[in-house]
């Protein structure tokens, strides 16, 4: 049981019983069964929000915060909180709307907290044609033909997002470094800064510089979806 806290209301609870549909039940090799238990509130959450909210709802079980760089001024409280109670983190800078479009192609190119031209990308990609109206008329959900333009390119997806950690303006972040076991609740308290650097960013990559990154490959490693060294 993994219980994963997201900021948003929407895309990425969708994203997750998605996971839990198309991997939960494992491989009858390997890869373990497992659950996903998605913890969100309507009109979404602030980061602090997200893990407190993982916190509660996950005891002594593994949990995630899950949440973007947006506009939110909180993301460093969020991360020291999250390394204190042993909180997972899957930050995306600037939103999860890049997670989806590395599933069908790669992107570079600090955005500042703009999405707009990745949700301009997404729209246009190939493969991606449920995707044309996403984000119109606040349509954002992830049914049908669009968990079907998902289905099989995970490895793409957690192959881009690596080269993105690769790529970082810092210099010295590599993927290789990334931590993709969890740890445990128990764990003494790391820093802030060494916590946040087990995506493969160095801890003197700032958390707020990494334009454009995602951590959500480490969760599809984690749970056994993908290599590492995808």
């Amino acid at each position: 049981m993994v219980y994963v806290a997201c900021e948003g209301e929407s895309t990425e609870p969708d994203y997750l019983r998605y996971l839990n549909e198309e991997f939960g039940d494992g491989d009858g090799g390997m890869r373990r069964p497992f659950r996903v238990q998605p913890v969100y509130r309507k009109n979404g959450m602030t980061p602090s929000e997200v893990v407190a909210a993982v916190q509660e709802a996950a005891s002594e079980d593994e949990a995630w915060a899950l949440f973007d760089r947006d506009q939110w001024d909180d993301i460093p409280q969020a991360v020291a909180a999250a390394a204190a109670s042993g909180v997972e983190l899957a930050f995306s800078h600037p939103s999860f709307d890049l997670w989806l479009l590395l599933h069908f192609q790669p992107f570079g190119g600090a955005q500042s907290g703009s999405s707009k031209l990745m949700i301009e990308k997404l729209r246009q990609a190939k493969g991606a044609t449920a995707f044309r109206t996403y984000d119109k008329r606040a349509d954002k959900g992830l049914g049908g033909a669009r968990r079907d333009a998902l289905r099989g390119r995970e490895g793409d997806a957690v192959a881009h997002a690596r080269r993105l950690v690769a790529a970082c303006a810092h210099g010295g972040c590599t993927p290789g470094r990334a931590w993709t076991e969890p740890v445990g609740r128990d764990i003494e308290q790391w820093s802030p800064q060494a916590w946040a650097s087990r995506s493969g960013h160095t801890p003197e990559c700032p958390i707020l510089h990494r334009d454009p990154s995602t951590d959500v490959w480490r969760l599809l490693v984690t749970l056994g979806i993908q290599g590492a060294a995808n």
